[in-house]
């Protein structure tokens, strides 16, 4: 007996081998799934034969006294041939392994009953492609199968993709830095005025991407003199502030202080209340507060309300903050004192919220601390936006040591800055914001530090780091 394996990657190609090789008469007797491929054992249909003959003295050599084994073996595999119903068992596991039935109709051949021709094995493939077949489980998890392995493909090139373009990024990244570098060290020593202006506005708490875009459209041919003055006008004209407390006092309307925790909320709604007080009367003003969170922060505010002769109101709620509202339609000016939230808090949208559906049009005025870093400005301005800011209000002035980091935050962020807090008295420490104050003032506050706080050969990779284009071009250079 002469048992060959063919392996191919489909059931079609490996059929075209068993016959190729052993005849269209080969008997098939296994097939299964291996190495991604399908293999198949097939013999000779001489062999299978041979194979069938029951050996000399055998009990399995006395004839059948019932049947004639000459006819009855050439009849079963007609009828093996021509069974539509073990064709259509046939074709669905032909990808698969399964065990072979031992037929009790042949005992001394059992072989014949189990094998099939590649001929016939073919032709019930095609008799089982041109019949509808019922589908089967083992179809459904081939279908499933080969849709998982499309989607992992796809993963995994996506997933490569990424890994690639992040490699580029990082790479044209590292470019732009070196050739950054290269160029303002050039700069440096062809233009040492430039050098000096990077150096007050950096001292100042102006960040790098402001400062290098001022530097690089700073007109040529100006000492260190001039170039600071064409600095500072730039800035002021670029701060936008309130020229005038009537278009806020006189107008009146409702008006929320945001911001968070400990920046001088409360604080600013009783110097705003006093100034309100002083130019139309007790009458005309109301007070709210939304924190009920903080230990007396509601009796705080009702001290300077019980100075200025004002009602307070405590609401809890947007409900209770409309029918407040409701109420006090008929004063000029209310004032809403809001519980301080930390900008990474999910409290602020639900307060942002809670203002935009009360009912009424709610200027949200933001108080940002002078003392907070330029990054944590950025966060809380980008936290209190919402669908827009009426203006802000810069809060402890006195405490800073740099302004320039709260100035450049307003400036980028196109803020309308109403009022500058530099104290605790009620109502004296509050003014007016004077841009072209506000802005010399920033440079005069750290002069101490500009020839010591960065190196010369640290300057080139703060330039380099300070790229931001996009966020600069509403900067107006006049």
């Amino acid at each position: 007996m002469n048992v060959k394996k063919f392996t191919a990657p489909t059931s079609r190609e490996a059929l075209r081998k068993v016959r190729e090789s052993l005849g269209p008469d080969a008997v098939i007797l296994s097939n299964r799934q291996a190495d991604g491929g399908v293999e198949i054992l097939a013999l000779a249909n001489d062999d299978a034969a041979s194979l069938a003959m029951p050996a000399p003295h055998s009990p399995m050599a006395d004839p059948a006294p019932s049947l004639d084994l000459t006819t009855a073996v050439p009849q079963a595999r007609a009828d093996q041939r021509l069974e539509p119903r073990m064709e259509s068992r046939m074709e669905p596991r032909f990808e698969t392994s399964y065990p072979t039935p031992a037929p009790a109709a042949l005992p001394a051949q059992p072989v014949r009953r189990v094998v099939a021709s590649a001929a016939s094995f073919a032709s019930a493939t095609k008799a089982a492609a041109a019949a509808p077949a019922p589908a089967t489980l083992d179809v459904d998890q081939i279908a499933a199968m080969v849709s998982a392995a499309v989607a992992s493909a796809k993963q995994n090139a996506a997933a490569e993709m990424q890994n690639m373009m992040g490699e580029i990024r990082a790479m044209r990244g590292m470019m732009e830095t070196q050739l950054a570098e290269i160029s303002w060290g050039t700069t440096q020593a062809r233009e040492p005025q430039k050098a000096t202006v990077l150096r007050e506005m950096l001292a100042a708490g102006f960040s790098a991407s402001l400062a290098r875009y001022l530097i690089e459209k700073l007109p040529a041919n100006r000492d260190a003199a001039d170039s600071m003055r064409w600095i500072k006008n730039v800035l002021t004209r670029n701060l936008q502030t309130m020229a005038n407390e009537d278009a806020l006092i006189e107008q009146g309307g409702v008006f929320a202080l945001v911001g968070p925790t400990g920046v001088g909320k409360t604080t600013s709604t009783a110097k705003l209340a006093a100034r309100c007080v002083m130019r139309h009367g007790p009458d005309k003003l109301a007070l709210i507060t939304t924190d009920a969170y903080r230990i007396g922060a509601h009796e705080q505010l009702r001290i300077y309300g019980k100075i200025l002769g004002v009602m307070v109101h405590s609401v809890k709620d947007e409900a209770d903050l409309r029918i407040a509202l409701k109420e006090l339609k008929n004063k000029h000016t209310v004032l809403i004192d809001t519980v301080g939230v930390s900008q990474r808090d999910q409290m602020v949208t639900e307060q942002v919220s809670m203002l935009q559906g009360a009912g009424s049009d709610v200027k949200r005025l933001l108080c940002l601390n002078a003392t907070a870093t330029q990054e944590t400005l950025n966060e809380v301005v980008r936290a209190y936006q919402g669908s827009g800011l009426a203006g802000c209000i810069m809060t402890k002035l006195d405490e800073a040591a740099a302004i320039g980091n709260v100035l450049d935050v307003v400036i980028r962020q196109k803020l309308n800055l109403f009022y500058v807090s530099n104290g605790q008295r009620v109502p004296e420490d509050l003014h007016l914001a004077d841009p072209a104050y506000l802005i010399d003032r920033a440079f005069k506050l750290k002069r101490d530090v500009v020839n010591t706080q960065y190196l010369d050969a640290e300057l080139p990779l703060l330039m380099s780091n300070g790229q931001n284009e996009q966020a600069m071009r509403e900067v107006h250079l006049g």
